[in-house]
């Protein structure tokens, strides 16, 4: 059953607060282009934190898979996404760090040298034009889906609940607009306010943080999800939210610390 009281749970307000904080770092230390550096660049704290982030959805997502398949009410469509979706997300987060080559000082491959935009061993800085692949494709594709799956869907759902039974018949959900429209505000915030070649590392880590927060309260505590939940004792679910909530914290240190210890490369 979905829970429509959004604001009182836990891991979704945790990462309202969260991305308002980055957000709130990196305006007061735009009068210091060492500390907004420090925020921005190669293995910095908001690459880390991506890292970590994508890392948990992809966990979150693979658990809920193998969780769905035990059940005999599963369907083919919703393994499959929720098997895509967390390959995609340990991609990302892979991709995010350049596969550890700066920790484990691997040096790139001569292809990579020659088509990576900056010369690291990943997929998505090859060269493509003008610009990258990032730039030219993977953005726009961030983009439309991140407005129809945050935006355009939730708010047709709200006229038609149809919409919302076919997404989650699929394996997916639909972030409650109370979540979405915060998370799309500090986007659009991070691009007026913040004047940084990386600027738009802020908005990758808003959608990450957004993006675990929403998995874990649609599939693991029914935050405006309508099916069954990976845990169905009510007060099990409140203390896991809580539990999470304080997790995501923690991913928050843990972002900041690993970031010290590899050191920001400016490019």
């Amino acid at each position: 059953m979905a829970n429509k009281k959004w604001y009182l749970h836990p891991a979704i307000a945790t990462g309202i607060v969260i991305n308002a904080f980055i957000l709130l770092l990196a305006v007061a230390w735009s009068g210091n282009p060492a500390g907004l550096d420090r925020l921005l660049v190669e293995d910095g704290i908001v690459e880390w934190m991506q890292f970590l982030c994508f890392s948990a959805i992809a966990g979150l997502l693979g658990f809920a898979f193998f969780e769905r398949l035990k059940r005999s009410d599963r369907g083919v469509l919703e393994l499959l996404a929720l098997a895509g979706l967390s390959l995609l997300c340990a991609l990302a987060a892979l991709e995010e760090i350049s596969w550890f080559q700066r920790v484990l000082n691997i040096q790139s491959s001569e292809f990579f040298l020659q088509n990576n935009r900056q010369g690291e061993t990943n997929i998505h800085n090859l060269a493509m034009g003008d610009g990258s692949l990032h730039k030219n494709v993977l953005l726009k594709l961030i983009f439309i889906t991140g407005i129809t799956h945050n935006l355009i869907l939730p708010l047709v759902a709200r006229f038609k609940p149809g919409v919302q039974d076919w997404v989650e018949k699929l394996g997916l959900y639909l972030p409650p607009l109370s979540a979405s429209v915060p998370y799309l505000v500090l986007v659009a915030l991070s691009h007026i306010l913040i004047d940084h070649p990386r600027k738009g590392e802020l908005g990758e880590l808003f959608g990450a943080v957004h993006y675990m927060a929403t998995v874990f309260g649609a599939y693991y505590a029914g935050v405006a999800y309508r099916r069954a939940t990976l845990f169905e004792n009510p007060a099990d679910i409140a203390r896991l939210s809580k539990l999470f909530a304080l997790w995501m914290l923690f991913l928050l240190l843990n972002g900041w610390m690993l970031s010290a210890g590899a050191g920001a490369v400016v490019k």
